[in-house]
Parts: C-alpha cells; sequence; structure tokens
C-alpha cells in the first residue's frame, strides 16, 4: 500500500473514532457522565485514543512507514512495513489461543433469542440497591414480578456474576468462567458487545476498519441493553422497549438477531486474522418462540 493511500485511510479512520468518541471526550472535559454511552469506556476501560490509532492488519505492507518501523509488534520487510505476526504471537500466543477458542466456540452454535434482555432485571431483583444512578422504570415490586412471571436464560458468565443472590438459581443453567467457552453463544447482545474487547487486545492483527466496526455494534447493543432494562431512560432520550409485553419482546428479538448478524460478521473477520476462520460461515439461527 503507497505512502498516500495508507495516510490518508489512516486520517479517515481516525476523524471516524473522533466522531465516535466525542461525546465521550466532551463530558469527560466537564466532569460528566452518561449512564449509556460511557459503558464502553468504564466497563472495557479504553481510552477514546486506542480507537484512534489505525492498523491495517496482518499481511498488509506499507510503503514510506520508516515511522512505524519502531512501533512495537511491526518490522520492516521488502516490500515495505509490516505488522510482526510472529512476534505478536510470541508475546501474546496464550491471548490469541484463547480467543480464537471462544470465538470459534460461538460461531459454531446456533444462536438463541429467547432471553429478552432479562440479565438487567435478574440484577436488581429482590434487591433494594439498583446498580445505576437511574430510577427504576416499574416498581421493586413489579420488576420483581416480571422476574417471578420469566425464565432467565442468560448464557453469558460476565452479565450472569451480577446476578442478585436471589437470581442466580433462577437462571436455566448455572453459569462460571470455566464454562464460558461452552456456553457462550452468537444470539447473545453482550458477546457481541465483547467483540470491541477482543478486537482491541489483538491489537495490530486487526485492521482498523473492524475495530471501529466492532466498537459501534457495541454502543449500539448497550442502546437496546438498556432500553429493555428496568431502568427509566427517557430523560436521557432513550423510549423504553417494554420486553415484559409481547410487542416489547417483538422489538427485542427483532433487533437482537439484527445485531447477531453484524457480530457474526466481526466475528470471522476477527477469526481470519487469527488464521481460524477460513472454514466459517455464520451458523443459522434457531429462532425461539416469542413469550
Amino acid at each position: 500500500m503507497s505512502g498516500d493511500e495508507w495516510r490518508a485511510i489512516a486520517e479517515t479512520h481516525a476523524a471516524r473514532a473522533d466522531a465516535l468518541t466525542a461525546g465521550r471526550r466532551a463530558r469527560a472535559s466537564r466532569g460528566e457522565t452518561h449512564p449509556v454511552d460511557d459503558f464502553l469506556f468504564t466497563y472495557y476501560s479504553y481510552k477514546p485514543s486506542v480507537l484512534r490509532r489505525w492498523h491495517p492488519g496482518a499481511g498488509v505492507a506499507l510503503a514510506d512507514a520508516d515511522e512505524r518501523a519502531g512501533w512495537r509488534w511491526y518490522r520492516s520487510g521488502d516490500g515495505g512495513v509490516v505488522v510482526d505476526t510472529d512476534a505478536f504471537r510470541a508475546d501474546r500466543g496464550d491471548l490469541i489461543t484463547a480467543v480464537s477458542r471462544l470465538l470459534r466456540a460461538t460461531s459454531q452454535r446456533p444462536a438463541h433469542f429467547g432471553c429478552f434482555g432479562l440479565h438487567e432485571w435478574a440484577m436488581v431483583y429482590r434487591d433494594a440497591t439498583p446498580r445505576h444512578d437511574v430510577p427504576l422504570r416499574l416498581s421493586a415490586a413489579e420488576t420483581d414480578a416480571v422476574v417471578d412471571a420469566s425464565e432467565l436464560r442468560c448464557t453469558h458468565f460476565d452479565a450472569y456474576r451480577f446476578f442478585t443472590d436471589a437470581a442466580v438459581p433462577r437462571n436455566h443453567e448455572p453459569l462460571s468462567r470455566d464454562l464460558q467457552v461452552a456456553r457462550e453463544q452468537p444470539g447473545c447482545l453482550h458477546a457481541g458487545m465483547d467483540l470491541y474487547k477482543w478486537a482491541v487486545k489483538l491489537g495490530p492483527l486487526v485492521p482498523g476498519e473492524v475495530l471501529l466496526d466492532a466498537f459501534e455494534l457495541a454502543r449500539d447493543i448497550r442502546t437496546l441493553d438498556m432500553q429493555a432494562s428496568p431502568y427509566d431512560l427517557r430523560d436521557w432520550g432513550y423510549e423504553p422497549v417494554a420486553i415484559e409485553t409481547v410487542e416489547g419482546k417483538t422489538e427485542y428479538g427483532r433487533r437482537q438477531r439484527a445485531f447477531s448478524v453484524r457480530a457474526a460478521d466481526i466475528r470471522i473477520s476477527l477469526l481470519t486474522r487469527l488464521g481460524d476462520g477460513s472454514s466459517l460461515n455464520p451458523p443459522e439461527s434457531r429462532v425461539e418462540p416469542i413469550r
């Protein structure tokens, strides 16, 4: 890739990243917080500058890129400066193995769409101390009643671990970190959101556009996650997706399916960069009835 070409791409990437993080950076300068958007910078703890740095991805040679030759996990070659995949694997081999194993296992399972975002409800079930500094949309008793009338079908450990003690035994099966590879499935919103985390952790192996696509997906998923939660975010401009109703369940399922398609493309892209995605195709989704 010529110097003019890759510098133009890097500049466009930086502008896109800046647009995606403008709200966070402006709020931080004023000491303000946002209950929806800031999650991606606090839960995952990656600074906006991480998104701004463009990488071409493995196997792309950059001409006229001497300044990058000294970057970690880059090297000079006959065709220009390239990502030093051997050095990255030597330093991050355990990470590559773990991420590849998780993403491949997830890709090969059918997607489930019957959870309806009840994980957030399970985090406040029979608990007098909500986790977020925003009011509940229903009373505490009404919120508990929604959980009582539902089946918790969470498959994502990093959501399940925040369940209240009363909610844990209500899940359709126990979850643990050791079981994550065996339980993660591609319909899960949080599994899709975590693709942003894996894209960051894989660093220079991942092309910049894939990283930003993963971030945008995570942001969009977070929006639905909070709209379908028991919290009232209308003062912040978010209309609720009332999953306690048939209409709300229908909307949640429709948007969840769309996210799973976007997530599948990103997941396969990451696996391809790990040398583990050439034979993968998105699995057919197993559609569960709306209840």
